[in-house]
């Protein structure tokens, strides 16, 4: 006969700012049966006196998780803010045990709690967790009359948003700071964020936004105006990168790696189009490396990496990527290493100005097919008192899949 499957060894269980009460039936059984039950200082203080064995999660967070290891076993309750997988710490902890080790109670999320305060429709409402991550990843989701929801580490860091915002333009903003809630501390204040002079503002704390302002809005479309970037020259002008960020067409989760990245305006871009997709832009230029990064945290992309050096060489050692980008660099050798390096499948965009490049991707699509597409624009200018059209370099367009 089989036997029963053990019982799973680790409790993840969800508390909210009414401590006990808010637990279910099964969360209240798995405290009182613990031999080991662990958390924050602030989340062990919600439980009050326990029988177990009590063990304060440390700071880092992540010089926890071998300490947790060491307990498989036992039977431990780990105690987490709200819902522990919605920017809670249960994918943390889960991502280094089989399904069978464990299980996990919520209870309703800050968002959740927000939402029914201020009476926003969540699955309209943009929600975000910046405990550590920069501001500027709001930038996307900036609009006139749109929301947020966001969850920051302290009181202070409130005010830091608010001056964020201002800079941006965007300091007529309202804010709804919601701090504690579903507690006996619970406390809900409103501000406009270039008005905002709270001092007391109580950890933990969540903030509502609606955007209000006269500042630039991220457009949506592919090609943004290169005003968006800071560059020396040195970018894929709007109208040319938004043909080739169709010839790549990134997907949900995919891996571009941008050769020659300059401003890194196509790689942002890729990022720009899906959360979940990734980028490593590699630039020769250290100047110009640093740039790409500013840009990137400007726009709310903090995820893309940088790598400085020449290629080829410097392509080893990456994870291969689904996409390849060309924009400064081009070469026989260059080329030559691409497709030895890389898995059938992947999709590969250059893009040649001289007649020397241009003679190059004429050759190589020759051998191994793909579309080549030339691309001639040209601008209005002033002609005395009058206009004309004055024409831009040509850009010629290779685009194959390997």
């Amino acid at each position: 006969m089989v036997g029963m499957a053990e019982a799973p060894w680790l409790t993840i269980v969800g508390i909210g700012e009414d401590g006990i009460a808010g637990l279910s039936a099964p969360a209240r059984l798995a405290l009182a049966e613990a031999e080991v039950v662990t958390g924050a200082t602030r989340h062990l203080a919600l439980v009050g006196d326990l029988t177990a064995e009590v063990e304060p999660w440390p700071v880092p967070f992540d010089q926890g998780i071998s300490r947790l290891l060491t307990h498989r076993g036992r039977h431990v309750v780990m105690l987490v803010s709200g819902d522990p997988f919605w920017f809670g710490a249960g994918t943390s902890i889960t991502r280094h045990l089989p399904a069978d080790e464990w299980i996990a109670y919520p209870v309703s999320s800050t968002f959740s709690l927000a939402a029914a305060r201020l009476g926003w429709p969540l699955e309209d409402t943009p929600c975000l967790g910046l405990h550590a991550a920069p501001f500027s990843r709001l930038r996307p989701h900036i609009a006139v009359d749109r929301k947020a929801l966001v969850l920051v580490r302290d009181g202070d860091a409130i005010a830091v948003l608010a001056r964020y915002l201002c800079a941006l333009g965007f300091g007529g903003s309202r804010l709804h700071i919601l701090e504690a809630l579903g507690g006996p501390r619970e406390r809900i204040r409103h501000a406009i964020a270039a008005d905002l002079d709270f001092a007391d503002i109580a950890h933990p704390v969540a903030i509502g936004i609606t955007f209000a302002g006269a500042g630039d809005m991220l457009p949506q479309a592919t090609g943004l105006p290169d005003a968006w970037f800071e560059h020396d020259g040195q970018i894929t002008k709007s109208p040319i990168r938004a043909l080739t960020l169709s010839a790549l067409a990134p997907k949900p989760g995919e891996k571009l790696w941008d050769v020659g990245a300059g401003s890194g305006s196509i790689a942002i871009e890729w990022l720009l189009s899906h959360p979940s997709t990734q980028a490593v832009a590699f630039e020769a230029d250290p100047t110009r490396a640093g740039r790409a990064r500013a840009n990137a945290a400007a726009l709310g992309v903090d995820r893309l990496t940088v790598v400085e050096g020449r290629a080829p060489e410097i392509l080893e050692g990456h994870a291969r990527p689904d996409a390849v980008f060309i924009g400064g660099g081009l070469s026989e050798t260059l080329l030559e290493s691409l497709f030895s390096m890389l898995a059938t499948g992947t999709r590969l965009v250059a893009s040649a100005v001289t007649l020397e490049s241009e003679a190059l991707l004429t050759r190589w699509q020759g051998l191994k097919g793909g579309t080549l597409l030339r691309i001639e624009l040209s601008d209005v200018v002033p002609i005395g008192s009058r206009r004309g059209w004055r024409a831009r370099y040509p850009v010629v367009q290779w685009s194959v899949c390997l």
